[in-house]
């Protein structure tokens, strides 16, 4: 069965879109951490992110450096967080968490936002890259 990320992809399922290339795919999370909590994904659905192929590993990793570097510039925080966690959906992700403090990487508390406030935030992440 699709993750609910393949069902993104595909269109299935809407999201609050940051940057997409052929391979991969950013969006908001819904349930975030921090204001302008995003999700870098590959395409690709791969449950592990080190069962990536090297090439796709690589990829992903720099498509996530290219939204933290925007996310920073429309966010204000210390710094990007960067975690791999992986248990919650079976398709490899890559947390890019704004942080002011080690609580905001801890998945414990969340912020709640509007749909306006996530458009407005993606759209300004949009406008960085």
């Amino acid at each position: 069965m699709a993750s609910i990320f393949t069902k993104i992809v595909k269109g299935e399922i809407p999201c609050y879109k940051v940057a997409e290339t052929d391979d991969f795919l950013a969006f908001l999370d819904v349930n975030p951490n921090a204001k302008g909590h995003t999700l870098c994904i590959p395409k690709k659905e791969v449950d592990k992110i080190f069962d990536l192929d090297e090439a796709t590993y690589n990829g992903l990793m720099s498509f996530s450096r290219k939204v933290a570097i925007a996310l920073e510039k429309v966010i204000p925080c210390k710094r990007i967080g960067v975690s791999v966690i992986g248990l919650e959906v079976p398709h490899t992700h890559v947390h890019l968490i704004p942080l002011q403090s080690m609580e905001d990487a801890r998945f414990i508390k969340k912020v709640n936002l509007t749909p306006e406030e996530f458009q407005e935030i993606a759209k300004a992440i949009k406008d960085n890259l």
